[in-house]
């Protein structure tokens, strides 16, 4: 395939892939299958790679960013976020219409119905068609700068599509867009289920879960847990041509951008009350959590005329529902133990049907949590479904509490390895904190072959079960030694001797891995991908690593006293020191390779550099790699020990970041001749 072919190829791909993605999640009619779906993504993933210079950022392989964030950038809402106000009776309902109809004097109006899904509220920004911002709602004013997790969610479009023959195929030079984001029952399930079987703790609720998501400083992680986006409303639009939410909504949902398909919209207050009564019997039914139905007057300009108060508008309200909740009891607990040692305590119940399901456990979270409830085993207690998904004890029948009833004590020992627990100084985490305990060491496994750790690839969760469950792995170095095993590794389900020699020689090659990566495989508590690079550039060996205190540890930038003294109990402790000797032994290279330190890379060397917006010579990723090669560092946001910043087209908020910092922006040719790459 020639230049040519190629380009043509990668556009018919990109415009297939946004067709499926439209079908998906704004149509809701899909025609292909996720196994379909993923081998499109994986040809235009491969063309791609043998063609960088044909990479745009609007690609689908594009939504994931490469370095980790520092941390997030404030932005300014250009319309403030408010909140809605709540309601959970129809009197309350009806009274809100009756103010409806006095704040309009007689006019006729009528009312939009959008289903509340219970996720996390957030604001998008197009402008001539391309996302440039996606923000929480924060305090309602300013919130974070999530561009870069948002990017990762299929269901946000990076471009708007024109709306065909019924808009003129016309979009506002300034689109902005609010909305849910929010974790599909299904795949939030499944993600549990992943990290039961790790013996992590499972996340609470899709809520908080997609919350705690969004604040990931890693786009990587946001992409592998299948958020979704639903639109409710919107924000600044420039210009608005249209009269009502719902005409706006049609135009949405043609230019590419999800809406709810169960959006009505109902003459008065009647048809309200009777919406709200039938969506209250089948919303346990929908692929999300909901939690009610907002009401909303259609009309923009009557909007405008109802006005808002200082926190919420006058002409829109939540109905919500009333969270449901069984009794039962509480017949014992037991105690799950997480990839990190995290010591979970669960509540093995008496069955009871709650939300048309039988629940038979639910969490207890940790054991501050136990005290707060004052729980014991054999209370009657109260299990809610949180999020109407995962169960949860959230009150005890005290007045009703048999006299045989016992405290719930946290272990002194590991439940699998019996080694001792330790609890977080000032955490509420009681941990395993032994390396080779059992019940962690299947997902340290996993985790130590990743991609961006040892880069051991066909180790993924069913193979390192195997290893683990067959006494071929019980620690790290054990890898390494599966050379002399080989006729047992062959003999393991799905393996046989082709799998068995590939996956052998992947193991030999991650021996030459630099230190950064055995560091960040090493599940050292605090220590990721970036901090590991920090390490090892900083000290260039484990030994001297090794021969580091916790004061020199925090001399290095974003090092505190938790992540150092993190640092320190592994590296000294019995179970991290025994690791570190045995990869030593079996020959696992322990060095750093120096950074370019030369003269003419003196713009760089030992320098925070940002790259933004859109390089007519690089890719992103591919600018960071030369920064790297020059002894420099990459960030994701401007601070104020940011060296300069790299400026392409559309740079963003960064470059108004650098601003207010001072800090110096330069150009792609600039860049190019610090470099020295200008010949």
């Amino acid at each position: 395939m020639n230049l040519r072919e190629a380009e043509k190829t990668i556009a018919e791909l990109r415009e297939q892939i946004s067709r499926h993605d439209y079908l998906y999640y704004v149509l809701a009619e899909p025609e292909i299958s996720d196994q379909h779906y993923d081998k499109l993504y994986r040809q235009l993933l491969d063309l791609e790679t043998q063609y960088p210079d044909l990479v745009t950022p609007e690609s689908p392989t594009q939504r994931v960013g490469g370095q980790p964030l520092e941390g997030f950038a404030q932005v300014t809402h250009a319309v403030p976020m408010l909140s809605i106000d709540n309601t959970y009776n129809e009197g309350e309902l009806r009274e809100f219409d009756r103010r409806v109809a006095k704040g309009l004097s007689g006019e006729r109006y009528t009312y939009v119905l959008d289903p509340k899904i219970d996720g996390v509220a957030i604001s998008l920004r197009y402008e001539e068609g391309q996302l440039v911002l996606a923000a929480t709602r924060g305090d309602g004013e300013r919130g974070d700068d999530i561009t870069q997790n948002a990017r990762t969610i299929r269901a946000i479009p990076l471009r708007l599509k024109a709306g065909g023959d019924l808009f003129s195929g016309k979009i506002p030079e300034v689109v902005e867009v609010r909305g849910e984001v929010f974790w599909p029952t299904a795949d939030f399930e499944k993600y549990n289920k992943q990290r039961e079987a790790a013996g992590e703790p499972t996340f609470a609720n899709p809520r908080n879960a997609t919350a705690g998501t969004l604040k990931q400083l890693d786009s990587r992680i946001v992409a592998q847990r299948r958020l979704s986006f639903m639109a409710h409303g919107f924000g600044r639009i420039e210009p608005l041509s249209v009269e009502s939410h719902w005409d706006l909504f049609q135009r949405f949902k043609a230019w590419g951008i999800p809406t709810n398909p169960h959006i009505k919209r109902v003459e008065d207050i009647d048809a309200v009350v009777r919406e709200i009564h039938a969506w209250d019997k089948k919303r346990h039914a929908m692929a999300y959590a909901t939690d009610g139905v907002v009401v909303k007057v259609d009309c923009i300009d009557q909007r405008r005329k109802l006005g808002v108060t200082s926190r919420s508008p006058r002409w829109c309200i939540a109905y919500k529902f009333a969270a449901e909740r069984a009794r039962t009891r509480l017949h014992s607990v037991r105690f799950q133990v997480g990839k990190l040692g995290t010591i979970t305590p669960v509540a093995n119940l008496e069955p009871v049907l709650l939300a048309g399901t039988t629940v038979k456990s639910a969490s207890l979270h940790n054991f501050d949590q136990i005290e707060r409830l004052g729980v014991r085993v054999g209370d009657f207690v109260y299990v809610e479904k949180a999020g109407e998904i995962i169960p949860q004890v959230v009150e005890v029948d005290e007045k009703d509490r048999p006299k045989d009833t016992r405290p719930i004590m946290p272990p002194e020992q590991c439940p699998v390895c019996s080694s001792k627990t330790v609890r977080d100084e000032g955490g509420v985490f009681l941990r395993c904190v032994s390396p080779a305990c059992p019940a962690q060491i299947k997902e340290r496994l996993r985790y130590f072959c990743g991609r961006d750790q040892m880069d051991i690839e066909g180790v993924g969760t069913a193979l390192a079960e195997q290893l683990v469950d067959s006494g071929l792995v019980t620690e790290f170095a054990d890898l390494y030694c599966l050379k002399d095993r080989r006729e047992e590794l062959v003999a393991l389900e799905r393996m046989g001797p082709k799998s068995a020699d590939n996956l052998l020689a992947a193991i030999e090659k991650s021996k030459g891995n630099p230190l950064s990566r055995l560091l960040a495989a090493l599940n050292i508590q605090h220590v990721g991908v970036n901090t590991a690079e920090l390490l090892a550039e900083r000290f260039g060996s484990m030994d001297a690593l090794l021969a580091a205190d916790a004061e020199e540890l925090q001399e290095i930038e974003g090092i505190g006293p938790e992540v150092a003294t993190s640092i320190i109990e592994f590296m000294h402790g019995k179970g991290g020191k025994r690791t570190i000797e045995h990869l030593r032994s079996i020959g696992v290279n322990r060095t750093e390779p120096k950074r370019n330190r030369s003269a003419e890379y003196r713009y760089f060397f030992d320098k925070t550099i940002v790259v933004t917006g859109t390089l007519e010579r690089f890719s992103r990723q591919e600018a960071e790699d030369l920064i790297k090669s020059r002894g420099g560092r990459t960030a994701g946001s401007v601070s104020g020990k940011t060296a300069f910043v790299v400026a392409g087209k559309n740079p963003g908020s960064k470059l108004d970041k650098a601003r207010d910092f001072g800090v110096e922006v330069i150009d792609e040719t600039e860049f190019i001749i610090r470099a020295g790459m200008s010949s």
